[in-house]
């Protein structure tokens, strides 16, 4: 069956629902999300959203942070464009009805988090994006020109080559998207979405390792879909793990947010000595990444499974009510973060790297485009600081709906056409569904074991070695058995993972979230730039 719309959209977190609802005003939306509308990691996004709101706050303090965290591969730009944004973007929340919290003044209670100069976090409770995801989705629900697809996956891009001429001279040859084929995970039919303008949100691809705070639908696929129709990807090495996640057998993906710290909480050994001062003048206000390799090394160096994150010292009301989702979920396994401290381990967070795009989430594909964790704008650089996730992907929504705005009428008026239906080529059903769950298993083990927090070239080659071998059995798997969305987000993890690995051996140095300990050092004069491949190659800048 084919289904068209003016835009299609793969994905249903903030920049997928907030693109949405832009360009709904002026186009038709057929938005495809592979779980329920809100099952996304928008969703289980507890700190806040950064902007500069406060009184004694400046954009150019919100720029250094950002720069400063960013090792040097942040884009001054498109960092400007996105603080700059900031406070216009979170208006718009607000006149949506989204409620963040007030402080005595009835101003925006701030809060600060790590790599932040000053407050400047705006959050409703530790449950920030719930809050931002419930009036989303409650505004695109009700919208007459969007139509949502739950329980819908992406397979593969449709895109067409075409022959770009000046004068009688071919110039070169560019690919343009038509569209996507999606997969019913209720039927397992293969329907054919077709539109002028098609924009990825899917997210990221924290599910890539064994042990990760992101839901279980962050399994790269955008990310995987752009580079199999030949898009640019750029600085996947850069995996933030974020250093604070529950450790409890029976807790799964649980995130103590940052927002703990910010409110002066310390990490702690198991003798309740501090550490954080070892490492870094701001303590445990450090950057993500400082702070997950010193938690990996004291676990390294005393050999316990976790360390502890302790704010019983504050006032019990205040953890309570500033941090009611996290009090409420340790509190069910048995753990009083007013009266005692917290296990924590770091874990896979958030893919800095991802399809490189313009300033208006375009990618090197035409009418192909890319808003929020899937994508590399070049605003984290070597590393995110905290909270500007949420933000990038509201002010690229934005941007990536006016580019349609002014792009779409053209487009329409040459229709998209002539897409031929999915073709299972003789695929029949498969009875070997454990080498699935096998390959899914030994992927995340080998990234976690050694594509982690702390790199060498000799484990990178291992981990390198054993994704080809297992690349080539899920291609083999994949042609002769109908497609499940099971088999769907294997091979989608594959392929990221292949792509970590491969930019992480490019980069012979350690900066930000890449920390290799064959090249401890920073090099600015050979590796001052992002790293990007594309179907085609390496490319310049990497």
């Amino acid at each position: 069956m084919e289904r068209t719309s003016d835009v299609l959209v793969l994905g249903s977190g903030l920049a997928g629902l907030g693109y949405a609802l832009k360009v709904a005003e002026f186009a038709t939306v057929n938005l495809v999300t592979k779980r329920g509308l809100q099952e996304t990691s928008t969703s289980k996004a507890q700190g806040g959203i950064a902007a500069v709101l406060g009184a004694d706050d400046r954009f150019e303090y919100h720029i250094q942070d950002t720069l400063t965290v960013g090792e040097g591969l942040s884009h001054p730009d498109i960092v400007g464009l996105v603080v700059r944004q900031g406070p216009e973007r979170i208006a718009e929340l607000v006149n949506l009805g989204a409620h963040f919290d007030v402080g005595a003044d009835n101003g925006f209670d701030l809060g600060r988090e790590g790599g932040h100069s000053h407050r400047r976090i705006i959050h409703a409770h530790d449950m920030t994006g719930a809050e931002v995801e419930r009036i989303l989705a409650e505004k695109v629900l009700a919208h007459p020109n969007i139509q949502v697809f739950e329980n819908h996956m992406g397979v593969n891009l449709i895109t067409e080559e075409r022959v770009v001429r000046r004068g009688r001279s071919v110039v070169n040859r560019e690919a343009n998207c038509l569209g996507a084929y999606i997969l019913n995970c209720h039927t397992g039919e293969v329907d054919t979405f077709t539109a002028p303008i098609t924009l990825l949100a899917t997210g990221g691809a924290g599910k890539v390792y064994l042990y990760t705070s992101n839901p279980d639908v962050a399994t790269g696929d955008g990310v995987a879909m752009a580079f199999r129709a030949g898009a640019a990807i750029g600085n996947m090495e850069f995996v933030q793990f974020h250093p604070t996640c529950l450790f409890h057998p029976e807790a799964k993906n649980f995130l103590i947010s940052e927002a703990l710290r910010g409110e002066g909480a310390i990490l702690k050994a198991r003798s309740g000595e501090a550490f954080m001062e070892k490492y870094h003048s701001l303590k445990d206000l450090a950057p993500r990444d400082t702070v997950a390799r010193a938690i990996d090394l004291e676990l390294k160096k005393s050999g316990e499974e976790c360390v502890y994150l302790d704010i019983s010292h504050r006032a019990p009301d205040f953890v309570s009510q500033r941090f009611p989702n996290i009090y409420q979920q340790c509190l069910e396994f048995g753990i009083d973060i007013t009266k005692e401290p917290i296990p924590v381990v770091p874990a896979a967070h958030y893919m800095c790297g991802g399809v490189v795009t313009d300033a208006f989430g375009r990618t090197s594909i035409s009418h192909l485009y890319a808003v929020g964790e899937v994508s590399m704008t070049g605003l984290h650089g070597a590393n995110r600081l905290a909270s500007n996730s949420l933000l990038e992907a509201l002010v690229f929504s934005h941007q990536a709906a006016l580019a349609a705005k002014e792009e779409l009428p053209g487009l329409q008026a040459a229709a998209v056409g002539g897409v031929p239906e999915w073709n299972p080529y003789g695929a029949t059903d498969s009875e070997e569904a454990v080498v699935v769950t096998h390959n899914w298993d030994e992927i995340r083990r080998c990234m976690w074991n050694y594509v982690g927090i702390v790199r060498t070239d000799r484990r990178l080659l291992r981990a390198q070695h054993r994704i080809d071998m297992i690349q080539q059995e899920i291609q083999e798997y994949y042609w002769n058995f109908l497609i499940t969305s099971d088999l769907l987000e294997l091979r989608n993890i594959a392929t990221v993972a292949d792509l970590i690995i491969r930019m992480a051996l490019r980069r012979k140095e350690s900066r930000g979230l890449h920390y290799n300990l064959d090249y401890p050092q920073r090099d600015d004069q050979c590796f001052h730039q992002d790293t990007i491949i594309s179907g085609e190659g390496w490319q310049n800048g990497g």
